[in-house]
């Protein structure tokens, strides 16, 4: 009988499609390429049998891989996000391989009939741009082409091709195909011996020298290098690698280790942590612990020797940190300690060098992975050991579908397979600090300081008595500017927190009002001064500086807020001999970037390090004795529950990078709303304090951790397409009861996004089943009155209300 295989697809469509199967062994977590419509995709097959549909399958066109890239346990995670976050399943098992590298996309036009008649009868009415035109016809007239091989012959070509399909002479189709490793530049590839032989198979010459060179000088070579030795070494290289002969491999980065200190001795409170979690490890099963301690209390030690524990028992281990800019200085400490068995896994590699990282991991190479987010699905054999540092970031809630949160997920793999799951912080979320009451989790506790080092002084500035005092609306205080004079006499770093971008906020006309926004979100632009641009943070829309107001006028066009691009500017002209870097979205481009500033940072390039958030996590650089918060309540007044506790948390953060060797730290943080309890908590560190005032609020109000939340989004370029529906679903859910509130519709506080409206709805409910069932009967609507796929966007258990 033949086989059939249900394939999950890269789609906005929850569903798998099935597909005729080819008479070799196929099996669950392959890759295969489908034709899909009009286009070829990848796809994974969710499942094998001899079940066959109502209707005509296609078959698949091609197997991508030799055996499964994902295991059982990983399918079954991968099935398990898509139901629990409403999620496509095609796009999670997107998003846990980070092979699409290995699959070449094209765009493909062919002529239709009315094409292959004007390009005849010549009759083309395009203006200046006829001979381009003609030309584009005349390349498709033997059959179908690729836009870019169009593009390397007419570089119009995108813009034409358009226009003419908008015409109806021409037809495109996505085709996909597997990329060829090989036709890598020079530079991205290594190339080491093979074990098998030529044999008598014949030779040219340059192959030959080639093999006798790698034979005199064994060992793994980069490519471009070899080409300078040895006479068509490329081309050679490939030709010996295609048939065996060779191995060719992409080059992935080295991993900087940092200087060796030598171990440290772990203090009483360190080893009782980590022995607990040695106890679990031994076990063999499922355990999850909140390692709660203040900033520079020593958690990582206690991780790398947690890992250690974890490798004596043959189980490997994995690392999630919450930012790019932290995975070197944390991929650093822990090569240092495992050496080769170190991986990295995180967005900023090529995609050649992730799917590198991803398969060596897979064969087990790696025992040791250090990663973002999506690192949690790294397919680790015989993973034992799952951390997650500063768990209770934001970035480990992924914001585009499928919008999973990492921390979670790694707890659920951990249950999956028996492993234990350490999450660590100094600020816990409430959710796993209220997990610890509810006894799901166990608590470990660090509160004090590697080395008995004192805490730092934290100093308040009440911006409001500063004006009264100096009678300006100055950025810094007269205490900060002080303070980092004297850090600078000293030799000392200091590090200046704005967790806004940008020079300017908002561009504002004196004379009538009017504000500069952006044409596709109803948000205003923000100034960038270096690029000389009005710049959305939404959608990327920019444009130049108006000299007039463009609605009546006026010369008296002046810029209001402030970010970190002119808190960078005016300490520039307070300290003109100081060495200033800046670290923001705007700095930073590439893992290259984060490398290039910290590095620079920890070894004295620079006195003062200006940036947004990302400044705040992990960062251990002993020379910093200053940190200052410029605006401490820049999050206060956003519309969202968790606005205090994120500022607690950022706020706490940021002043434990002060003072973490040998010198005392000093924290100066201005405010003008000193008495709010999440400044002043932060101010004392006292997260115990916050903790029990948050959780009475959110007790009262219902938010999680005493409620399960959705937030549901409608958006449609057309406003009444997406305020019909939102009003079409609350009337769905309008007889819940009391199991269910539904809070909304209402315009979300950013109203247009991308030329899009957008409507939202949340959902509370003390259970989680009845939430999702509410959440089922919301999409099933959807797909019966045949809404736009992405019409509806489901959040589970959202960070952001926005």
């Amino acid at each position: 009988m033949p086989n059939y295989c249900d394939v999950s697809l890269p789609v906005p469509l929850d569903k798998a499609f099935t597909y005729l199967a080819p008479h070799q062994e196929l099996a669950p977590g392959m890759r295969v390429l489908v034709s899909f419509g009009t286009r070829k995709l990848a796809g994974t097959v969710l499942r094998v049998h001899q079940e066959a549909p109502a209707y005509k399958v296609k078959p698949i066109e091609k197997v991508l891989d030799p055996e499964p890239v994902f295991d059982q346990k990983l399918l079954e995670l991968g099935i398990w996000i898509a139901r629990y976050y409403f999620a496509p399943v095609g796009e999670v098992f997107r998003v846990m391989a980070p092979l699409g590298g290995e699959v070449k996309r094209s765009k493909v036009f062919r002529l239709t009939a009315e094409g292959l008649r004007q390009l005849q009868q010549s009759a083309l009415d395009l203006g200046e741009e006829t001979e381009p035109g003609a030309q584009i016809l005349k390349l498709l007239e033997p059959g179908p082409v690729a836009l870019s091989v169009l593009q390397r012959k007419v570089p119009e070509a995108r813009k034409l091709t358009e226009e003419f399909r908008k015409r109806g002479w021409l037809e495109s189709t996505e085709e996909a195909g597997e990329r060829d490793p090989l036709r890598a530049p020079s530079n991205k590839l290594l190339v080491g011996s093979s074990e098998q032989t030529p044999g008598e198979e014949k030779l040219t010459k340059w192959e030959r020298e080639l093999l006798a060179y790698l034979h005199l000088h064994p060992g793994v070579h980069a490519l471009d290098e070899l080409e300078e030795k040895v006479k068509n070494a490329g081309t050679s290289a490939r030709a010996l690698a295609r048939r065996g002969l060779l191995k060719i491999t992409p080059k992935v980065g080295a991993i900087r280790q940092p200087e060796d200190r030598g171990r440290p001795v772990l203090n009483p409170q360190q080893q009782a942590a980590f022995a607990a979690i040695r106890t679990a490890l031994e076990k063999k099963q499922f355990e999850a612990f909140l390692l709660q301690g203040v900033t520079g209390s020593g958690k990582t030690e206690v991780y790398l020797n947690a890992i250690e524990a974890a490798l004596a028992l043959g189980r490997s281990a994995l690392l999630l940190v919450p930012e790019i800019a932290l995975t070197p200085q944390v991929a650093g400490q822990f090569a240092l300690r495992f050496g080769n068995q170190v991986a990295i896994l995180h967005s900023a590699f090529s995609e050649a060098e992730r799917a590198e990282y991803w398969r060596r991991i897979r064969r087990g190479e790696a025992k040791v992975v250090v990663g973002t987010r999506s690192a949690v699905f790294a397919p680790m054999p015989d993973l034992g050991l799952l951390l997650v540092d500063e768990e209770h970031d934001g970035s480990y809630k992924q914001e585009e579908t499928p919008r999973y949160h990492g921390r979670d997920v790694a707890v659920v793999r951990a249950q999956q397979i028996g492993a234990v799951v350490v999450l660590g912080s100094a600020t816990p979320s409430l959710e796993s600090r209220y997990n610890v009451e509810m006894r799901k989790y166990s608590h470990l506790r660090l509160t004090e300081r590697i080395a008995q080092r004192p805490m730092p002084v934290v100093e308040t500035v009440d911006m409001n008595q500063e004006f009264l005092a100096t009678g300006t609306h100055a950025l810094f205080s007269r205490r900060m500017v002080d303070a980092v004079r004297e850090k600078l006499a000293a030799k000392e770093q200091a590090m200046l927190l704005m967790n806004r971008r940008g020079f300017s906020s908002f561009c504002l006309c004196r004379s009538c009002g009017y504000r500069v926004g952006c044409v596709n979100c109803s948000v205003t632009l923000t100034y960038h001064k270096r690029d000389r641009r009005l710049l959305c943070h939404y959608c990327g829309y920019s444009e130049r500086v108006p000299e007039t107001c463009k609605e009546c006028g006026s010369d008296k066009v002046q810029f209001f807020g402030a970010g970190s691009e002119r808190i960078e500017e005016e300490l520039a002209e307070a300290f003109p001999t100081a060495r200033i870097a800046r670290m923001d979205r705007d700095t930073i481009h590439s893992k290259n970037d984060y490398e290039a500033i910290l590095g620079g940072f920890r070894d004295g390039q620079y006195d003062i390090l200006v940036g947004t958030q990302m400044i705040a996590k992990g960062h251990d650089i002993p020379n910093v004795t200053l940190v200052g918060i410029v605006n401490a309540d820049l999050g206060l007044s956003m519309p969202d529950f968790r606005a205090a506790e994120r500022t607690f948390q950022l706020l706490t953060q940021a002043s434990g990078r002060a003072g973490r060797g040998g010198l005392p730290g000093r924290v100066i943080l201005q405010t003008i709303n000193p008495e709010h309890y999440a400044v002043r908590f932060s101010v004392d560190q006292d997260y115990d304090a916050f903790y029990a005032k948050e959780l009475t609020f959110r007790r009262m109000m219902r938010y999680p951790p005493f409620a399960s939340l959705a937030n549901v989004l409608f958006r449609s370029e057309k406003q009444e397409e997406a305020l019909r529906m939102s009003g079409v679903a609350a009337e769905l859910l309008s007889n819940e009861g009391a199991e269910l509130r539904v809070l909304g519709p209402a315009e979300a506080p950013v109203a247009k996004v991308k030329k899009e409206f957008r409507y939202l709805m949340l959902l509370k409910s003390p259970q989680r089943k009845k939430l999702a069932e509410a959440l089922a009967r919301l999409r099933a609507h959807a797909e019966q009155e045949e809404w736009p796929a992405t019409g509806m966007i489901i959040d589970v258990d959202p960070l952001s209300l926005l």
